[in-house]
């Protein structure tokens, strides 16, 4: 038997001891409404226990002053920013979710098995190096993405994002580095404010930052054609080692704080058609952590659908994306004249 077929899980009952406030979207519940939806498929993955990360993984990405702060709130509930809570054991939390995060990218990279997906809280990707925000203490899938650098030399990695809000954080951690993608589909305008398809890297990173700004209302539609013509191509041109997604589904149609109208099988296509991808340029290597998603039905069903397609061994087909709209192509033709200098771009005309 091919012990790598499983993909690995992680969850703690302890990611629910960070706690907001009871009227905060980002809740404890979000993680008991995956746990009910996904205890059909839990025999089909293998659970690996959460860890704390250590200093050195968390200064790998942010500075110490930010380390020190993290420390000074432990025991202490109160306010970092002005939807960014902590409570008195946020910050061990905090922790283990970044270290779990980091410990289930090592195994993947290592060959211990082909997919992982690490279901944590509170989020990640806004956290920057110097401060948390936007509900972010600490930036998960940009520590897993360095420690996989430093601790397995593989070099180019991609890191995907989703979550209806733009990754800023993890955008700045790895903006001016060539080897690492960072490739973002997000409504905007929105928070943070972040995303424009000006920002693509600087230095010797420029050209690896692909955002997809997208305006409110998109679905099915829109996030397929931009699968179908832009992620894939590019994650096909850049040939990474491995996959991170920031695995956020607040741009479900039901979400109450994004605009967007992805469907359940609209995610499950995203990450089927990532998975396949995936198996053909880097050995399979795909590690998603969770990010956003606040309606408690509709997050716990597209988990379910997106850890179904990590464990079906065949990585069967999702149904098919609906016939684009005018809409679709002329926001897609947006992108691939701001991405043209991507051989991808300039030949799919």
């Amino acid at each position: 038997m091919d012990t790598t077929a499983k993909p690995l899980l992680t969850r703690d009952a302890r990611f629910r001891e960070h706690a907001a406030g009871r009227s905060h979207p980002e809740r404890p519940e979000r993680l008991e409404a995956i746990d009910r939806a996904i205890a059909p498929l839990l025999p089909r993955a293998s659970e690996v226990p959460a860890r704390s990360a250590s200093d050195e993984e968390i200064l790998a990405v942010h500075d110490r002053a930010h380390l020190e702060r993290l420390r000074s709130i432990e025991g202490r509930s109160g306010q970092l920013d002005a939807d960014t809570y902590h409570s008195p054991r946020s910050a061990e939390v905090a922790r283990l979710a970044g270290g779990s995060a980091v410990e289930l990218a090592l195994r993947v990279a290592r060959g211990e098995a082909r997919s992982a997906f690490a279901l944590l809280r509170p989020p990640g990707h806004h956290a920057e190096t110097s401060r948390a925000m936007g509900f972010c203490l600490l930036n998960h899938i940009a520590m897993a993405a360095r420690a996989v650098q430093q601790q397995c030399g593989i070099e180019r990695i991609a890191i995907l994002d989703w979550d209806v809000h733009h990754g800023n954080g993890t955008q700045r951690t790895f903006e001016a580095e060539r080897d690492v993608l960072f490739l973002s589909l997000h409504q905007y305008p929105f928070y943070p404010g972040t995303g424009g398809l000006g920002e693509q890297g600087h230095g010797a990173g420029e050209g690896s930052t692909l955002n997809l700004p997208m305006p409110a209302g998109c679905g099915d539609a829109e996030y397929g054609l931009a699968f179908e013509e832009i992620v894939l191509p590019a994650l096909l041109e850049f040939r990474p080692e491995m996959v991170l997604v920031s695995a956020g589904f607040d741009a479900h149609a039901r979400d109450p704080l994004g605009g967007m109208r992805v469907s359940t099988a609209g995610f499950a296509r995203m990450a089927a058609s990532v998975r396949q991808v995936v198996d053909e340029v880097c050995d399979g290597r795909l590690m998603l952590a969770l990010e956003g998603g606040y309606d408690l039905e509709a997050l716990g069903e597209t988990v379910a659908a997106v850890l179904d397609v990590l464990v079906d061994p065949t990585c069967r087909p999702v149904g098919r994306w609906p016939e684009p709209t005018d809409e679709a192509r002329e926001l897609v033709e947006l992108y691939r004249e701001a991405h043209a200098r991507w051989k991808f771009a300039r030949t799919a005309r």
